[in-house]
């Protein structure tokens, strides 16, 4: 096995004018998530698998006691409509561990994008605030200037009173690095508290994309999964005021 090897499952589809849309795991999982629901939606085809010598040295168990080894999985979906273009997507359950190990990963999905005819992608992510919030943003960052104004149309979020920020992981790696090849790209990244999986931000991040897009998808099943991950941040909530006020009364026993 090589540092970085993809394996295909099927033939290399062929795609006309694709764009590239990635959602990796990173902070509130919110790119994983918005990917992983917009290929449920419009019922992309997985085509192939990538492999990687830097993703932690695991495998998964399978509900039916079989194992998976970690990886990352690519999907397309040809347009149906004369305002869609096709899309080739990519989602998985790792990033590189190290610096170089995200080089190779994304030069390596750059490579495959390339051999596809991509010339423009979307990046998604989180933005991490450390604090709840009832209505996230969703910011954005671009490799050319023409885009700055178009994205804005569409609701996206530029912080220019933040100078000096980056964005981490294959995310912006792969802007950076696709800019060298000539290929445009967006990066949106949705506001979250950062330390549960996050569906409202990724719902708020796919509402952007499917406008650009021109594909509709149902949000209902998102909408159900942020209003339980909402519990279960109000339970963690009442236990840390519960364990604070006993540690109170410990104090003053003592």
């Amino acid at each position: 096995m090589d540092y970085v090897s993809v394996n295909y499952l099927t033939k290399k589809p062929k795609l006309k004018n694709p764009i590239f849309v990635e959602g990796l795991p990173g902070i509130g999982n919110v790119g994983k998530i918005a990917v992983e629901h917009l290929i449920d939606s419009i019922k992309a085809v997985k085509f192939a698998e990538l492999y990687s010598k830097d993703f932690p040295p695991q495998v998964f168990i399978n509900t039916d006691g079989t194992i998976k080894l970690v990886n990352n999985e690519f999907y397309y979906w040809k347009a149906k409509k004369r305002n869609q273009r096709d899309l080739l997507l990519l989602t998985g359950d790792y990033q590189g561990l190290s610096s170089q190990g995200q080089y190779e990963l994304v030069e390596t999905i750059l490579d495959l994008a390339e051999s596809l005819g991509v010339k423009e992608m979307y990046t998604l992510g989180g933005y991490g605030l450390g604090h709840e919030l009832q209505t996230p943003e969703v910011l954005c960052a671009t490799t050319h200037k023409h885009l700055v104004k178009t994205m804005k149309k569409y609701g996206a979020v530029f912080k220019k009173n933040e100078p000096g920020g980056g964005i981490v992981g294959a995310s912006g790696l792969l802007l950076g690095l696709g800019g060298l090849r000539d290929i445009q790209g967006t990066c949106f990244m949705g506001e979250t508290p950062g330390y549960l999986v996050d569906p409202k931000s990724a719902k708020a991040v796919l509402k952007i994309l499917v406008k650009i897009l021109n594909v509709d998808i149902n949000f209902s099943s998102l909408e159900k999964k942020a209003k339980e991950i909402e519990h279960i941040a109000h339970q963690l909530k009442e236990i840390e005021a519960g364990s604070k006020e006993k540690s109170e009364e410990l104090k003053y026993i003592g």
